[in-house]
């Protein structure tokens, strides 16, 4: 289990010289935000029974993450899934039954808590790969479970990812700068976040 110094800090996923993330590289395409559906958890459910099923004791844990897990929060419409197994870097025993249901290798940060991202073939869902004694997932839950229940800064989120998504989109640019649009905003949230928490930032 990660510290509580490495939850309430950020640390740099840049990759080392010379190395890069991507599987699959990004392109440029349209990011559309759209109103909260009401589905959204039960796509999660049914991606959720579908990855125990295939992958068994090797789920240490799974949860639903990023923006389509808080109700009533504007979103793209791709599923977040945070998934934890004993070590990612192992992917031999985990990769191949996703690959079978359909997704698709796309990032791989070994340096970033060994990290891999993996696609649904038709980009509905971004399943997050990560060892037990990674910090993020512990973060993704403070920040969802946050703007689960503070309506203001839920509002402040959707503010900032609707003008994230239109500068992006006007300007022809990856997720990749989508996300750094938002980052500050994000990290402001973080904050306030460890701190109803109950946890001292880093």
């Amino acid at each position: 289990m990660p510290t509580l110094h490495d939850i309430t800090t950020f640390f740099d996923d840049t990759p080392p010289h010379g190395k890069s993330p991507w599987v699959v590289p990004p392109s440029p395409r349209p990011i559309d935000i759209v109103e909260y559906d009401e589905t959204w958890p039960m796509q999660y459910a049914e991606r959720e029974s579908q990855i125990r099923h295939s992958l068994g004791a090797l789920v240490l844990d799974i949860f639903h993450a990023g923006s389509t897990s808080v109700p009533g929060l504007p979103a793209k419409p791709v599923i977040d899934i945070e998934l934890i197994v004993a070590d990612p870097s192992h992917e031999a025993l985990w990769l191949t039954p996703l690959v079978d249901l359909g997704y698709i290798l796309t990032v791989r940060e070994p340096w970033w808590f060994e990290h891999r991202c993996l696609t649904a073939s038709d980009r509905s869902v971004n399943l997050h790969v990560f060892g037990p004694d990674s910090p993020e997932p512990w973060k993704q839950r403070i920040f969802r479970d946050h703007l689960r229940h503070n309506t203001n800064d839920r509002m402040l989120y959707a503010d900032a990812k609707r003008a994230a998504a239109l500068a992006a989109t006007d300007r022809g640019e990856t997720m990749m700068e989508y996300n750094r649009r938002k980052q500050s905003v994000i990290r402001d949230i973080y904050t306030r976040a460890f701190i109803a928490a109950g946890l001292t930032p880093g």
